[in-house]
């Protein structure tokens, strides 16, 4: 135990996860950091290697994260001279928008409150 003027320095992280009735997670940060490089990317084989993770690990995620939400997040495109791609539906647009404005609006309150409550310590 530190006494107070010599305690560690504190920092807050706030995660903000989506979860059905059951409290189960069907939206949260690494779904939405996966749709935000897709989109910079246009691909989910990109964002996935820029992510350091496997292709086949992405495809789950995206999979399982359609499968809670009930709607598809990815429209893609096979192959071809330009090879394929992937892009944001509209649906994933908007559930993106949303979930991006309410973790900032989240965050920027937590950390003021963060400031009052833990100023002294």
């Amino acid at each position: 135990v530190y006494p107070m003027n010599h305690s560690p320095d504190l920092r807050l992280a706030v995660t903000l996860r989506l979860l059905d009735d059951e409290g189960q997670r069907r939206f949260g940060p690494g779904v939405a950091a996966l749709l935000e490089e897709v989109r910079e990317k246009r691909s989910l084989r990109a964002a996935a290697g820029s992510m350091g993770m496997a292709y086949s690990k992405a495809w789950r995620i995206v999979r399982a994260a359609e499968d809670a939400l009930g709607y598809k997040l990815l429209s893609s495109t096979i192959g071809g001279r330009h090879g394929g791609g992937a892009a944001l539906t509209a649906e994933a647009e908007a559930l993106l928008g949303a979930y991006q404005a309410l973790r900032e609006e989240v965050s920027a309150y937590a950390l003021q409150r963060f400031g009052e409550y833990f100023r002294d310590l």
